[in-house]
């Protein structure tokens, strides 16, 4: 239940503090004077959108806060709006997003606001009733959530087979392109390689040709060769040596220099030899560069290890191709499993709903016979609807005020109609099960006389198993409250604005205001005369 509820800078709410006892408690005002002020603040502990131009003139921030008192103890909801449009939450003191106030909050406030009567021409509405009346909470949430795994699985498989679609078209020439690069067999760096083959290869001749007269250089035919002459010249300076000793270093390397030139001999002789002028090696170098260089230009490629990637990725493609296929029957048969599971959540929330749906009908019905619709008829049916989060089925709620054909609520029941409807829902499910604190924003509207009496008595009734805020303009109902508040407006010439305020009446005042509901703004002895048979009243 509510215990309290502190406001700060909220439209034309300086500064409130009030306390809600247990039972029903009533708020009545003038026209004007702030009573929807007042709702619109236990809104925004609700969850209700934030606004700047909620915050009180000349203020920065907007405080709104209630405390609840719960099984699990006292908690503390508050609601802090900035002139910048930022809002912040808190629960118990701790900072939280405003849908986890949200959460909290639809477990222990529960606002009936005057257009609230109109959600009974809204199925979805109906069928969280009759949910409720069934106590398919738990039910319903399994449904949704395996209505969205079957959406999710849906949605992937489509994705899935949408991809493998474009796979298919492209595997043929995937296939083409991967068999090409494939046949030719690439190697890192072949490209280089054979061009500098190819380079020898073509000047073959002049290699040989080079070769031959280098080789004649160093060893002359039929002359002694370079390095016969350098063995005899090392012979010299050794001899030279024994008489002039720092001659003996020249030798040695003399010596040296001839065996590096033997060595290059040696390598250019092995050259001459081993070069290889055959034109088919040409011919075979030039065709392979060939192949090589179109592949580049034809793939926009740089080197031969862009093509291998290039090579690979197309066959990941074709392997892909399998993998889609692997993927849509599991996601096939994994969709056959959810639309079963889903299939059979459905079934066990249809039964509960047919089972349940005569009972509510009943209770609303003889609810609806004592605030004085005594021929009204009231029944709810299920029928077939379209697959969703909250299953298979469709709610439909007829009424008749005089018995005869049944019709939607939506076609047939007037506004003062729907209320008592609404209300005998209310009743109904308080009845049946332990609700949150209900807050009534003049449910009563479209009402009068006897059947104004029994909505109170209906309201009171209810208040006596739960906390209940009704706020109206009826002294019929006002009159049956356990608690009584009275919503006033006024100027305050210091800030030259109207100030909204709340007081609780006992006594005389709560004597008065019953009787200014009953006569208006001039109020008569008659209007108190009635005022206080009205509260005597059991």
């Amino acid at each position: 239940m509510l215990r309290s509820l502190h406001i700060r800078n909220y439209i034309l709410i300086d500064s409130l503090d009030i306390s809600f006892p247990e039972g029903l408690v009533i708020v009545t005002g003038q026209t004007g004077a702030g009573k929807s002020i007042l709702l619109g603040a236990l809104g925004l502990l609700a969850g209700d959108k934030a606004d700047p131009g909620m915050i009180s003139e000349g203020a920065e921030t907007c405080i709104v806060e209630g405390e609840f008192d719960t099984p699990e103890g006292m908690r503390i909801v508050r609601r802090m709006i900035y002139s910048s449009g930022r809002s912040r939450s808190f629960i118990d003191d701790c900072p939280v997003q405003v849908q986890e106030l949200s959460e909290l909050s639809s477990h222990l406030v529960d606002i009936h606001s005057q257009h609230n009567s109109l959600l009974l021409t809204d199925k979805q509405f109906q069928l969280r009733l009759l949910d409720h009346f069934a106590a398919n909470e738990s039910a319903a949430r399994e449904c949704a959530a395996a209505c969205k795994a079957l959406n999710e699985c849906r949605c992937s498989l489509e994705d899935t087979r949408e991809q493998l679609r474009r796979s298919t078209a492209e595997r043929d020439y995937n296939e083409a392109q991967f068999a090409e690069l494939s046949a030719a067999s690439l190697k890192e760096g072949e490209v280089k390689e054979l061009e500098a083959e190819h380079k020898v290869l073509a000047n073959a001749g002049q290699i040989q040709e080079k070769l031959a007269l280098a080789l004649n250089y160093f060893r002359p035919s039929g002359q002694e060769g370079v390095s016969e002459s350098l063995r005899e010249a090392r012979k010299a300076l050794e001899q030279a040596g024994r008489y002039m000793p720092e001659l003996a270093p020249l030798a040695e390397r003399l010596e040296s220099a001839r065996i590096e030139l033997e060595d290059i001999f040696a390598e250019a002789e092995d050259t001459a030899e081993r070069s290889d002028a055959s034109e088919e090696r040409l011919t075979a170098v030039e065709d392979r560069l060939s192949l090589l260089y179109r592949l580049l230009g034809k793939h926009s490629c740089k080197s031969e290890t862009e093509l291998m990637e290039l090579r690979d990725s197309y066959s990941r493609s074709l392997d892909g191709c399998e993998e889609l296929a692997d993927k849509c029957k599991e996601l096939e048969e994994q969709l056959k499993a959810l639309q079963k599971n889903y299939d059979t959540i459905c079934d066990k929330l249809c039964s509960a709903r047919k089972e349940a749906a005569p009972r509510l009908a009943l209770e609303v019905q003889n609810s609806l016979h004592f605030l004085e619709l005594e021929r009204a008829v009231f029944a709810v049916d299920i029928v077939p609807g379209s697959p969703g989060p909250s299953g298979k089925d469709s709610v439909n709620f007829r009424f008749s005020a005089d018995g005869r054909a049944l019709q939607d609520v939506a076609k047939c029941a007037s506004g003062g109609e729907l209320s008592r409807i609404m209300l005998s829902l209310k009743d109904v499910l308080a009845r049946f099960e332990k609700l949150p604190t209900m807050i009534f924003d003049e449910i009563d509207s479209g009402v009068s006389g006897s059947v104004a009496d029994k909505m109170g008595t209906m309201i009171c009734r209810m208040g006596k198993s739960m906390q209940v805020i009704s706020i109206t303009h009826l002294p019929q109902v006002a009159a049956k409250g356990t608690a009584h508040f009275v919503v006033s407006k006024q100027f305050e010439p210091s800030s030259g604005r109207s100030i909204s305020k709340i007081r609780r009446v006992d006594g005389e005042e709560r004597v008065q205001e019953i009787a200014r509901l009953l006569s208006g703004s001039t109020i008569t002895p008659e209007a108190v005369a009635n005022a206080v048979s009205l509260l005597n009243e059991d």
